[in-house]
């Protein structure tokens, strides 16, 4: 009997063992942040604080380190240090764009502020960065695959331009879509209403936005796969004042956003 015990202890010993095995990240496997780049400056936001809105907001939401490059620069050919660098995501899970380079039009540039997207790299669009790269007959529908069109078909969506400032009624479209799930419907305080010239058949649109007075409800929050890599792609065009950047419920989408954009729903703190 007593080797009867002795042998059930052991076996006992052993399951619970590799029970632990199994259950408990081996050393070095505990959760990676996710580390991510955030692009700001050129014309327009107020870049200077917002970038850190940014980073904060986002760091206290998730798992992740975000990493800027932001230049001093207010004008719409922002000197970015990643123009010229196709390499310039290199160890990053993900890019934030929240640049405004409205006349940065070389399409050398361009093709290489699109290099890591197109490599599999996801990405991340703030407000302005849908105004950005653009040339040519911009504010018409673009031919798909031409130089013009480039930027427009990594986010998914065409805009051009803008209203005058006034307060955005936010309405979600899928509260079963992960991004936006249990997120209620909000009003901004005064914003930019970015236009719909066109949207792609394959973008997924999260959220509309309506202003007092118009009729049109613009795609305001999408999501979008890019290119052959099929690159994840999330965008908001809401994001011009430093009120609104701040908001607990822009930080979050904007969090939820960037999480779906490299499928880490894991990282979120909340």
């Amino acid at each position: 009997m007593p080797m009867i015990h002795l042998k059930t202890a052991a076996s006992l010993a052993l399951s619970m063992a590799l029970v632990a095995i199994l259950t408990t990240p081996a050393a070095g496997a505990e959760t990676r942040p996710i580390k991510a780049l955030l692009v700001a400056g050129g014309c327009c936001h107020d870049y200077a604080q917002q970038k850190d809105v940014l980073k904060l907001g986002l760091e206290a939401r998730a798992f992740v380190q975000v990493d800027i490059v932001y230049v001093k620069d207010d004008s719409t050919r922002p000197k970015l240090p990643i123009y010229g660098n196709p390499n310039y995501a290199k160890g990053y899970d993900v890019v934030i764009h929240d640049e405004c380079s409205a006349d940065v039009n070389d399409p050398e540039v361009i093709q290489g502020v699109l290099q890591p997207h197109r490599d599999g790299v996801p990405g991340v669009n703030l407000h302005c960065a849908m105004h950005c790269y653009r040339f040519g007959d911009f504010g018409k529908p673009v031919i798909a695959g031409a130089p013009n069109a480039r930027w427009y078909e990594y986010l998914g969506l065409h805009s051009s331009g803008h209203g005058a400032q006034k307060p955005i009624a936010i309405k979600f479209l899928d509260p079963a879509n992960w991004v936006i799930k249990g997120m209620a419907d909000w009003t901004t305080i005064n914003e930019e209403l970015y236009n719909n010239i066109e949207v792609a058949g394959d973008t997924t649109r999260l959220a509309t936005g309506t202003q007092e007075g118009e009729a049109k409800a613009p795609v305001v929050v999408w999501s979008h796969l890019y290119g052959d890599k099929k690159t994840r792609v999330f965008s908001t065009t809401i994001g011009h004042n430093n009120e609104t950047v701040s908001d607990p419920r822009y930080l979050d989408l904007v969090t939820r956003g960037l999480l779906w954009a490299v499928n880490r729903p894991d990282v979120l703190k909340n």
